[in-house]
């Protein structure tokens, strides 16, 4: 185990730092929107998390540095599309500076001709609620006006890589209430 310095001590190493979050398994999404002048945007994230049900709001955070930040901001919708197991290379496309991401990539189109990734475990298409600012991110909040999702495995990335998840053999159900 690697016992970081507490608050007050050296700096965290940023390399460091970094692999302990990965040991925090997330779902893959896209997220996407139509930039002003109609070019379709999207980029790789897995910062999305859910934030109340009522009014259903959501969060996602991008990079204060990203060349897409502007556009994000200024985009009165966007879309989560939550990525399946076997949507890997989408996942990578869209995480790297591929100059037109979006060719060959069977999309549907959402409120204010957002692009919805075919056959995505699920999208969440959202009006751009609010925006924070915090350390090197900016935190966009989206209020979900529609949402469809299918029952199949999800794409998950843990310690910098991509997997799938799978049951655990005689796996108790969860206990209720339990979110």
């Amino acid at each position: 185990m690697n016992d970081a310095p507490h608050a007050g001590q050296q700096p965290f190493d940023a390399r460091d730092f970094r692999n302990a979050l990965g040991t925090f398994a997330t779902g893959v999404t896209v997220v996407t929107t139509c930039a002003g002048d109609g070019r379709l945007i999207g980029l790789t994230c897995n910062s999305f998390s859910s934030v109340s049900l009522t009014p259903p709001l959501i969060l996602w955070s991008l990079s204060m540095y990203s060349p897409n930040l502007q556009v994000f901001l200024r985009a009165r919708h966007f879309a989560v599309n939550v990525l399946a197991h076997d949507q890997i290379e989408l996942a990578r496309r869209f995480s790297q500076a591929v100059e037109e991401r979006f060719a060959g990539v069977d999309c549907s189109f959402g409120e204010d001709g957002i692009p919805l990734i075919a056959n995505a475990l699920a999208h969440l298409e959202c009006r751009n609620e609010a925006r924070h600012y915090s350390g090197d991110h900016a935190i966009l909040i989206g209020n979900v006006l529609r949402y469809a999702y299918r029952d199949v495995a999800p794409l998950v990335f843990h310690r910098g890589h991509y997997t799938a998840l799978r049951d655990l053999p005689d796996a108790p159900e969860p206990p209720k209430g339990l979110l």
